[in-house]
């Protein structure tokens, strides 16, 4: 798991720019996945892409802005999840709608 710094949640990453924003490191051996085959990778655990799969599928591209209402609420937060976003870059406020909205709409259709 990643570990992201908590320090300065305080501020907005509005204050500093952002080449100063946190990095998460990655401790991925990404030279070794890299090299894997097709056939070498473990997909045990995935479910099969059926047709009916496809068939529910939506096309969802990394920013894409939606037009939305938004309103203001107050929301506790575990502060690790609340530097991740932050970590993302100056934006992570319409992340974090990004994530909340495919979470309910994943919900909503599930049940």
């Amino acid at each position: 798991m990643k570990e992201i710094s908590t320090n300065n949640l305080s501020k907005s990453s509005d204050d500093k720019p952002k080449s100063e924003e946190p990095k998460a490191v990655s401790r991925t051996d990404w030279e070794r996945l890299d090299a894997l085959t097709d056939d070498e990778i473990d997909t045990s655990d995935s479910p099969p892409l059926t047709e009916e799969f496809f068939a529910r599928a939506q096309w969802r591209q990394p920013g894409e802005r939606l037009p939305i209402q938004t309103i203001k609420v107050e929301l506790d937060l575990d502060p690790k999840i609340l530097a991740w976003f932050q970590s993302q870059g100056q934006d992570y406020e319409r992340r974090m709608q990004a994530a909340l909205r495919l979470y309910a709409e994943v919900h909503q259709a599930v049940g």
